[in-house]
């Protein structure tokens, strides 16, 4: 047993955990899922926790890092007064509090976040993304000729799928200037435009600072697709359980991969997580092709930890509990030196 720590969890207000659960609740349906998990198994495995509801007071961190003197902030916060690209600023507060902290540091929150940035990162590199523009909100829409149909239309710096549905792959100028604008009116963030790669949807979670574990290959399966429908992670394909249960959705261990290339695939992620200069935590997301080209879409700090859900199912995988996945990223978050990468 590890030594008991005084563990401060930073939450979305809208998101604090009940502090007793009636009998009969689904837990797994709750918006609060996540951090309730969080939170009653680390007090199941010893530690002294205290939730946090955070809006656009950092004020309250303050105090709480001042006061209570906690060894460790569990940082379970997408975003700051509902902003997300305020996360990273909410992680900078925490390092010049000189409070230990969970995850991500700013630094690699900062560079994935902008999918265009972390782009361009991967290709130096040499690692395989797809080609892309980004279009900017008040800029005219005209594609390049690089980028070939089909094409993808995402938001630049949301996460979780938000503005994805079928509609955002397109195959003309006219449905790529709807999107776009789309894009720019709905979620109000400019647009990346990318290349869309026909394949596997495969998500690998990669875990440490220096010393990196990256976790069994991933598969989002799409069994039951109607034909013609893109096998993507829409909206509705991550979040409602309704329509996974209709198109037979499911995730799990990759099937028919070859040991091999599971291993190149694994390397290939870490690679890109040393790129973007990322720590604690992440799932890389990545398509396999049917010439068997592995493309790097995007990289997750800080990605959903929920019991069951993707990175704590590839951990147990590899034979680490759910006890033993947040024990290890408390670990990594005290022993993270904010100067290793300055």
């Amino acid at each position: 047993m590890s030594a008991k720590l005084r563990v401060v969890a930073l939450v979305h207000r809208h998101l604090v955990p009940p502090a007793t659960i009636e009998e009969g609740t689904d837990i797994t349906a709750a918006p609060w899922r996540t951090e309730y998990d969080v939170t009653s198994t680390l007090t199941a495995i010893g530690h002294e926790v205290q939730v946090l509801p955070v809006h656009d007071d950092l004020g309250e961190i303050r105090r709480l890092a001042t006061e209570w003197k906690p060894h460790i902030a569990f940082n379970l916060l997408e975003g700051f007064d509902d902003i997300v690209v305020f996360d990273q600023n909410v992680v900078s507060h925490l390092e010049l509090l000189k409070q230990p902290y969970t995850g991500c540091n700013p630094r690699g929150l900062l560079l994935a976040r902008d999918k265009s940035l972390s782009k361009k990162l991967l290709a130096y590199h040499r690692i395989r993304v797809p080609e892309f523009d980004v279009f900017r909100i008040g800029r005219p829409i005209r594609r390049p000729k690089r980028l070939q149909f089909p094409l993808i239309v995402k938001s630049l710096t949301q996460e979780a799928s938000i503005g994805i549905s079928q509609a955002s792959v397109v195959d003309n100028d006219e449905k790529l200037k709807e999107r776009v604008a789309f894009i720019h009116d709905s979620i109000g963030t400019a647009a990346i435009v990318e290349q869309y790669i026909e394949g596997r949807e495969l998500y690998v979670g990669i875990i440490g600072n220096q010393v990196l574990q990256a976790l069994p290959v991933w598969e989002l399966f799409f069994t039951n697709m109607p034909d013609g429908a893109k096998r993507i992670a829409t909206d509705r394909v991550k979040w409602s359980v309704k329509y996974q249960k209709k198109y037979g959705i499911d995730s799990g261990a990759a099937r028919d991969i070859p040991e091999d290339v599971c291993g190149k695939i694994q390397h290939l992620c870490k690679r890109a997580y040393r790129a973007l200069e990322l720590s604690g935590y992440a799932r890389i997301d990545l398509r396999l092709d049917d010439a068997g080209n592995v493309w790097v879409l995007e990289a997750n700090p800080n990605p959903q930890i929920a019991k069951g859900e993707d990175f704590a199912a590839s951990a147990e995988k590899s034979g680490v509990t759910y006890e033993g996945v947040l024990q290890r990223i408390i670990n990594l978050g005290m022993r993270w030196q904010p100067e290793s990468v300055a």
